[in-house]
């Protein structure tokens, strides 16, 4: 069996390449960065492949349209779409159309807790979609059964729940989130409480774990970057310390770590360091870290700074990432759609985005998901024309908003998830 994963950015990859790692060790397997402008810088590539088995200089660059002729040319069985939703739609609709289609899987990178429509709606061609505990298998069997769609949702341990256990550190970890907190004075509060903790305690080192350096991209883009904010701040301690690279780098030489709300925390787990998750700004949907109510691993700034980290609660584990390897089924799941396959031609699932403004709305989507990336003729139409019709549309909203209050978009008022 072959399998190809297609990544867009930092996150995916890292996801992509986990999940390529996990199928059976005879399976012949290939990882492609796909071109948007979110693509990851070099550095990004290397820290996202790191311990995956992958090399940086064996993952090539493709665009799109280059991969529809890849495709075409060496017919992998199974392909992991792991990419931002608009981008993964666009590119499930152009695989779905091959003759004798690979088998399709999708996903989301992590946490995933709210569940949200949208990141239902941009994978609604994939055949499974992986997700990663069984609170999160719930939540979004209830959002497809509300709208009445028929997504098959499988079961696959987070591939960062399972790392080597690690003891001995000295190091705060803070890791940080590009889209939570969002407001700037949150973001300040923050570094009031790593300042605070490095004061503290000079015998440890305070980390400001990044994601993205000046000039990189990320799945979602940052406001207030924790660097620049530093920068502007005098007297800074100098067992304060902004770091870039693998997560697990950085965990080596962790005594505990902090996140408003970051997947880290599992990985953290795993290896046995102590959590602390700051809950200054309220436990919201917005703030992505509904998941952690009732785990134990809420704290304030004076928890931070008292380093009183915590791990979570036994009953919340199996509910949440750490359930038993056995009930994982997203492997059951693709060795049933191969099966399939054997028999007969996959039939294309359908897209939930509708027919509606037929090519032009495509071109349209792939300009918006793409950008410079998308050099068709088709795509530089769309763009003059769905502009000003984008702008119009959302005047309209606007106006209907107005009149009718505010509409959340989903559960208890989620941000979509891409």
């Amino acid at each position: 069996m072959r399998a190809l994963a297609l990544v867009d950015t930092d996150s995916y990859v890292k996801w992509g390449a986990a999940l390529l790692a996990r199928l059976p060790a005879e399976w012949e397997r290939d990882i492609v960065v796909v071109a948007t402008p979110a693509r990851p810088s070099d550095a990004q590539l290397a820290a996202a492949l790191a311990g995956s088995g992958f090399e940086p200089r064996a993952v090539h660059l493709t665009t799109l349209d280059e991969l529809e002729e890849r495709v075409a040319r060496e017919l992998p069985d199974v392909v992991i779409v792991a990419m931002r939703g608009p981008a993964a739609s666009v590119v499930m609709r152009v695989l779905a159309e091959l003759p004798d289609r690979p088998v399709l899987v999708s996903g989301l990178p992590g946490i995933s807790i709210p569940a949200t429509w949208k990141a239902l709606f941009y994978r609604a061609q994939a055949d499974l979609v992986v997700l990663h505990s069984k609170h999160e298998i719930r939540e979004f069997g209830l959002v497809a059964g509300k709208r009445g769609w028929t997504h098959r949702l499988a079961l696959a341990t987070l591939p960062f729940a399972d790392a080597a256990p690690v003891s001995g550190g000295r190091d705060v970890v803070f890791a940080v989130q590009s889209i939570v907190p969002a407001l700037r004075e949150h973001r300040e509060r923050m570094l009031d409480i790593l300042v605070d903790t490095a004061v503290r305690h000079p015998d440890h080192r305070v980390v400001i774990k990044v994601r993205a350096v000046s000039g990189e991209q990320q799945t979602h883009s940052e406001d207030h970057s924790y660097p620049d904010l530093l920068s502007a701040r005098t007297g800074v301690p100098e067992n304060l310390v902004v770091v870039s690279g693998p997560m697990a780098d950085a965990l080596d030489s962790a005594a505990g770590l902090v996140t408003v709300s970051s997947t880290a925390v599992i990985e953290a787990v795993a290896r046995g360091i102590p959590v602390i998750v700051v809950d200054e700004f309220g436990v919201t949907a917005e703030l992505i870290n509904l998941v952690f109510d009732g785990s134990g691993l809420a704290g304030s700034g004076d928890d931070v700074a008292a380093l009183r980290f915590a791990l979570p609660h036994e009953r919340w584990l199996d509910d949440n990432y750490f359930h038993p390897s056995s009930d994982d089924d997203w492997l059951d799941g693709v060795r049933e759609l191969l099966a399939a396959r054997e028999l007969c031609p996959l039939v294309a699932r359908r897209s939930l985005r509708g027919g509606f403004g037929g090519l032009l709305r495509r071109a349209w989507e792939r300009k918006q998901a793409f950008g410079s990336y998308d050099r068709s003729a088709l795509g530089a139409v769309a763009l003059v024309v769905g502009v000003p019709a984008r702008r119009a549309v959302l005047a309209m909203r606007r106006v209907t908003r107005r009149v009718r209050g505010p509409v959340g978009y989903g559960a208890r008022g989620a941000r979509p998830h891409g």
